[in-house]
């Protein structure tokens, strides 16, 4: 598999990823690295970090973090261990199961884009590496296994942040159950007057605070182009 070169952040984040088949960088991990609330100093798990995608954009933001990033597929974090050098930052790229996956220490903020079609509701890609990627390999790794090890992998009070498919939000939170608490959930509208295809959700390890929905973002114009905010977020790297 040979891999290809793209980029992000308005050519300010370069990626090697898989040329054929396998896990896509798109803007779920832009979107993804944005709403993470890490800050200079901290450390950071991103679980399935694939190739890196939400890692190297979060690095981009917060360039003094101290970053890990686990995937169970080793072309992954072999092309996110290249991908350091084309970024000229330094992370540490583990190939492990988050399950049972148990690092030095805990960390302040745990990041996470899970794979989403689950096996048997559609056909699996004839690629391994695309399919393991969607979550069609392994079907026992569940939403509850990413959150389970979030919570095991957090330091007191620290915050998980999920991007998922908005349909997928009631699976979130209940497998979060006690574990989580101040849960902040952050529709993505493709348009406005449209329903949220995507939500963001940040919780914080062993809180009771009610959850809140945030205003949310829309992405993008009437036109198809993206909304000043949406653009701000995918070539700048701001913040959610």
């Amino acid at each position: 598999m040979h891999p290809e070169e793209i980029y992000v952040l308005d050519k300010r984040v370069r990626l090697l990823q898989p040329g054929e088949g396998g896990f896509r960088t798109s803007l779920d991990s832009v979107m993804l690295a944005a709403a993470c609330p890490a800050q200079a100093g901290e450390t950071v798990m991103d679980a399935g970090c694939g190739v890196g995608g939400a890692a190297f954009c979060l690095l981009w933001r917060v360039p003094d973090l101290h970053l890990t990033g686990v995937d169970w597929e080793e072309t992954y974090i072999e092309l996110a261990q290249k991908n350091l050098a084309l970024n000229n930052v330094t992370a540490n790229f583990i190939c492990a199961d988050i399950r049972t996956y148990t690092g030095e220490n805990l960390y302040d903020h745990v990041m996470i884009n899970p794979p989403y079609l689950e096996a048997g509701r559609h056909t699996p890609s004839p690629d391994e590496i695309r399919a393991k990627a969607n979550g069609h390999q392994q079907a026992d790794l569940t939403l509850e296994d990413w959150i389970k090890a979030a919570h095991r992998l957090l330091k007191a009070q620290g915050s998980l942040t999920l991007i998922y498919p908005a349909h997928g939000t009631d699976k979130i939170l209940q497998a979060m159950g006690k574990k989580f608490g101040a849960v902040e959930i952050i529709p993505l509208w493709p348009r406005q007057g449209s329903d949220a295809k995507r939500v963001i959700i940040r919780a914080l390890k062993d809180r009771q605070t009610p959850a809140r929905i945030l205003p949310g973002l829309i992405l993008h114009e009437k036109d198809g182009a993206y909304t000043a905010e949406a653009d701000n977020i995918l070539r700048t790297g701001a913040k959610i």
